[in-house]
Parts: structure tokens; sequence; C-alpha cells
């Protein structure tokens, strides 16, 4: 589970990404937490404003271990169930992105998914493919312009890492089923109270 805390900035850049101060709540696992990634393409802004606490994570694995091999296209395919805490005063929607970090060009995007309802603070596992979901949340499209999840797939060699991202938004998004993650940073930009992340791994 991650446990971010927004607020004033310890470390100066490091390559393109701004890392963030991070308390470690007894129990949980350290983590870190980069608003921008030179890998990952255009990202969505936080502002600076009231330090707020706001964790992500999945009872399928921890961070940084070993995603099960049912959540990924050697299995079943499944979406892995997600968890969340409380999110700042004025959030108004979610939205979730989960990406592989480690394809040789850019960051390949596996599932988007954006205006989950303020109140929910969970997404259950194998969530449907449809492009809306049942609580009135829409699928954006992954790499393979698909409004669905799509598992960890990668080729033979190291492990590579899938992070989830979960964004707390003040407003819903004005944007239509199938949005990409681009379409969905941009849509995002000013608009995001908090964010969270997760990352597992997973070897094919």
């Amino acid at each position: 589970m991650r446990s971010v805390r927004r607020g004033r900035t310890w470390a100066s850049c490091l390559g393109c990404a701004l890392i963030r101060r991070v308390f470690v709540p007894s129990g949980l696992v350290l983590a870190t937490v980069a608003l921008s990634a030179a890998c990952a393409g255009p990202q969505a802004q936080v502002p600076e404003q009231a330090e707020t606490i706001l964790s992500l994570s999945s009872a399928a694995f921890g961070e940084g271990q070993s995603i099960p091999a049912k959540h990924t296209c050697d299995g079943e395919n499944l979406s892995p169930p997600l968890r969340w805490t409380e999110p700042p005063s004025g959030t108004r929607a979610f939205a979730l992105v989960m990406e592989d970090l480690d394809t040789p060009q850019k960051a390949f995007t596996h599932w988007v998914v954006f205006n989950l309802p303020a109140e929910s603070r969970a997404l259950p596992e194998g969530v449907s493919s449809d492009s809306t979901l049942p609580t009135g949340a829409s699928h954006g499209n992954n790499q393979l312009e698909k409004a669905a999840y799509f598992g960890p797939c990668p080729s033979m060699g190291p492990p590579h890492r899938y992070r989830f991202t979960l964004y707390a938004l003040d407003s819903p998004l004005d944007l239509e089923t199938g949005a990409s993650k681009a379409q969905l940073m941009e849509a995002m930009d000013g608009h995001v109270l908090a964010e969270a992340q997760v990352t597992g791994l997973y070897q094919g």
C-alpha cells in the first residue's frame, strides 16, 4: 500500500521526475512518488495545497511484489482488486491508469478508467470489460485501442514494473468513453487533488 503525503518538495529534480516527500506510517511499505516520468508521457499537474494522504493497495500483491498470473495475459486476464483510503475533501471523482514502465520506447498503457464515483473506495477483481461500468465510470482506451483492462504481457526477459496510479479529482471529466491516456491527462490538468500509486512486477 502506497501512502502519499502531499507537501513541501524535499528533493530537486532527478531527470524529469519531481520527487515528493513520502511518509511511512507503521506497517506500510516505503514508496516513492513521482509527479512526472520521462517515459510516461504527459502528466496531470498536482497543485500545492494542504497536505493530504491518499493510499492505494491491492489484496492480490504488495508493493514491488509479483502480480499473480490470473491477472495477466498468461492467465484469466482479470483486473486485480484495488482499494484506497479516504481522499481529500472536495474530491468529486477518481481516475485510474495502469502502465508498463519497462517497454523499450515508452510506458505502455494497459488500463484507463475515469469518473469513478467520489464515494467509491475500491475496484473488485475482474472489472467488467464493458465500456461503461455499473457505477457510471467509463473505460478509456488502452495501448491496443481497447476500452478495457489488458493485463501484464511482457516479452521474455527481466520482470517488468506495472504501475497503478489513482487520481483524486475535484470534478468529473468531460470525456467520451474510449478516451486515450493522453486525453485523460489533458482533461485532468488542474483538477488533481492527490494521487497514489502501487507497483507490481511480472515476468514473461
